[in-house]
């Protein structure tokens, strides 16, 4: 917003330390949300549910959907997923730059129609191509709901503030992988894999009035960048040079591989390892659950302790436990408890490190908002989705390579951040 600089008020730079501030006034003194904070953060979260919903809800239909579709193997059944993502990580580039020249809610209010048709095609599609073809065009519109949202939350928060938010929304996000797999398995006991896509497109389009009724323009007329190569450019080379903004994309990126390498492999070791098809939602349901109440702590302490902090901590936390399930999988004690609680704890310190590296990743990226927010979520995304997909295409019948996937991803990101930080790690300020 005008007058608040590059974002970085809350993170020092001649001002006291924030646990020598009265962290509730500060809070409020950063809060410019045009509608009341409940509801603004429960509308953002619903923005981003919608594409959780797209991904998680198929989990429970793939056999459904490559039986229905003649997909030959298994392992191509994961295209259903990796399809959406690669628009979803592509179309980033697109939805920013329209966002910093139009505003926040043109532009999402025309991707989310679009997500809501390119479902009902989905719902439609006769043949395995057409459904890969529909999955693409939902991830290329609904991609907006990330980008814009971020930028819309960067536009009424910064620094700890805009973590705080993100945290909150992240921790309502995250009913999204606890309800979508229960939806999928409902609708399959009373119609085919068809209603699940029907269903996200009536969901899609509440979401959509919700939005259309309650939330103004974010983004005032004279912060608005004109369309341009020379602009776009700049832009994007501002982000990429950025020493915060690109580390914590960078870092953010193996996070996210390790991630979608989980949601592609999930199903597989579930049904095929250990050999329990009917635990998989349980399953989820203890990991998104756990990642909620994970965000939902982020939220009370990043005022106090730093962003910095509490998400370095995270990746070491990442690291040893990642390591100890790999170990225990190894030593041939792998159980379905045993995947469940370890894959719950990865899981978690996944989204403590997570909801702050994506507001350390805007701190100094509030005049460009909308395009920086293209450019990091089109690197992490992208690049994580093609991550992920390896560690799903590896699958071997055992849960390792996803096991290798975390601990190389909390090693790799750890060294990214280190660098990034010049070797001032766990920081409060």
């Amino acid at each position: 917003m005008a007058g608040r600089g590059d974002g970085r008020a809350a993170i020092g730079h001649g001002r006291p330390a924030m646990n020598q501030l009265d962290t509730s006034t500060a809070f409020q003194a950063e809060n410019n949300a045009p509608i009341g904070f409940a509801e603004f953060v429960a509308l953002v979260a619903a923005l981003m549910a919608l594409t959780a919903l797209g991904i998680d809800s198929m989990l429970p239909a793939l056999p459904a959907i490559g039986a229905s579709t003649h997909v030959a193997t298994e392992n191509e059944r994961q295209f259903i997923i990796s399809s959406f993502l690669i628009g979803f990580g592509i179309a980033q580039l697109l939805h920013g730059p329209l966002a910093d020249r139009y505003g926040r809610k043109p532009v999402l209010t025309v991707a989310l129609a679009g997500y809501v048709v390119a479902n009902i095609v989905a719902a439609l599609s006769a043949s395995f191509p057409l459904l890969l073809i529909a999955r693409f065009a939902g991830g290329v519109a609904i991609a907006a709901s990330r980008v814009v949202t971020v930028a819309l939350v960067r536009d009424c928060f910064s620094g700890r503030s805009m973590a705080r938010v993100m945290s909150l929304a992240f921790m309502v996000f995250m009913a999204a992988p606890i309800f979508a797999p229960v939806m999928g398995s409902t609708v399959l006991l009373i119609g085919s894999w068809r209603l699940i896509f029907w269903t996200i497109a009536v969901i899609s389009a509440l979401v959509l009035v919700w939005f259309w009724v309650r939330m103004p323009e974010t983004l005032a007329p004279e912060r608005r960048i004109p369309l341009s190569l020379a602009r776009l450019l700049s832009g994007v080379g501002e982000t990429l040079t950025d020493r915060s903004s690109l580390g914590y994309t960078l870092a953010t990126t193996v996070l996210v591989g390790a991630l979608y390498g989980f949601i592609n492999s999930v199903q597989q070791i579930v049904f095929d390892y250990l050999k329990r098809p009917d635990l998989l939602i349980p399953i989820f349901i203890s990991i998104a659950g756990t990642m909620a109440v994970t965000n939902l702590a982020n939220s009370r302490i990043v005022l106090r302790f730093g962003m910095r902090k509490i998400s370095h901590s995270a990746l070491v936390g990442l690291f040893v436990i990642a390591s100890t399930h790999l170990l225990w999988l190894l030593s041939g004690h792998e159980t379905i408890i045993s995947f469940a609680i370890l894959q719950a704890l990865t899981m978690a310190s996944f989204a403590l490190a997570n909801s702050n590296f994506s507001a350390m990743a805007m701190e100094n990226m509030g005049r460009i908002a909308g395009t920086a927010s293209s450019v990091q979520g089109f690197v992490s995304v992208t690049t994580g989705t093609i991550i992920g997909a390896l560690i799903g295409q590896s699958f071997n019948g055992t849960p390792a390579p996803l096991f290798a996937g975390n601990v190389i991803a909390a090693l790799t990101a750890f060294t990214i951040v280190a660098i990034t930080e010049r070797g001032r790690l766990f920081r409060a300020h």
